[in-house]
């Protein structure tokens, strides 16, 4: 089946509503490398959360940072490998759209978005996977199913999984940041 070279524009606000479904119990959202933080607003619109997203590029931030739920949310020129505004464990999750690949210290980033995560809370990845139409489009450098699962594994994420879906033209993968460990203390502690 030839796909229109069009294919992702189509699909775009599918994508938006099932990643607002797989994340939409999260207070806290952030979004890396949001762009035009179009998600961002979705996100902020269909579910009343609070979005703050991330790019290094800032070119077509929105000026209005509100939408008409009332709900704020934020979109920040920064670069994602150093979330200095962001303090430790303070997203529920952490979603980035079409830009994994655009990002030149992926591991850095990843490693950064499980710091400011929650335990418990999960990373979402939608990408262009490696030999998709996007590859043949814009003939970028798109990593597989394989390398994004053992990234995120590196980084440090549980409960990893990665599938293609959209005619196998998007790679979705998710991951959770580790609950905290619980130790058992000495004796004298359990008893006290």
């Amino acid at each position: 089946m030839q796909l229109p070279d069009d294919y992702y524009r189509r699909i775009k606000p599918r994508l938006h509503r099932r990643i607002g479904g797989e994340v939409r119990l999260a207070r806290r959202v952030l979004d890396l490398g949001c762009g035009a933080c179009d998600l961002v607003r979705h996100l902020a619109s269909a579910y009343g959360q609070e979005v703050t997203g991330v790019d290094v590029s800032g070119a077509g931030f929105p000026s209005r940072r509100h939408v008409s739920n009332g709900s704020r949310f934020h979109c920040l020129k920064r670069d994602a490998a150093h979330m200095r505004f962001a303090a430790d464990e303070s997203a529920d999750a952490v979603v980035t759209l079409w830009a994994l690949h655009e990002m030149a210290k992926p591991q850095a980033i990843l490693r950064e978005a499980r710091r400011v995560l929650r335990r418990g809370g999960e990373i979402l990845v939608v990408d262009f996977p490696r030999g998709s139409l996007a590859q043949r489009l814009w003939n970028e450098d798109y990593f597989g199913p394989a390398e994004v699962k053992s990234l995120l594994r590196e980084a440090g994420f549980e409960q990893v999984r990665v599938r293609l879906i959209e005619q196998e033209q998007v790679m979705w993968a998710r991951g959770y940041r580790p609950p905290a460990r619980r130790t058992a203390g000495t004796k004298a502690q359990r008893t006290a």
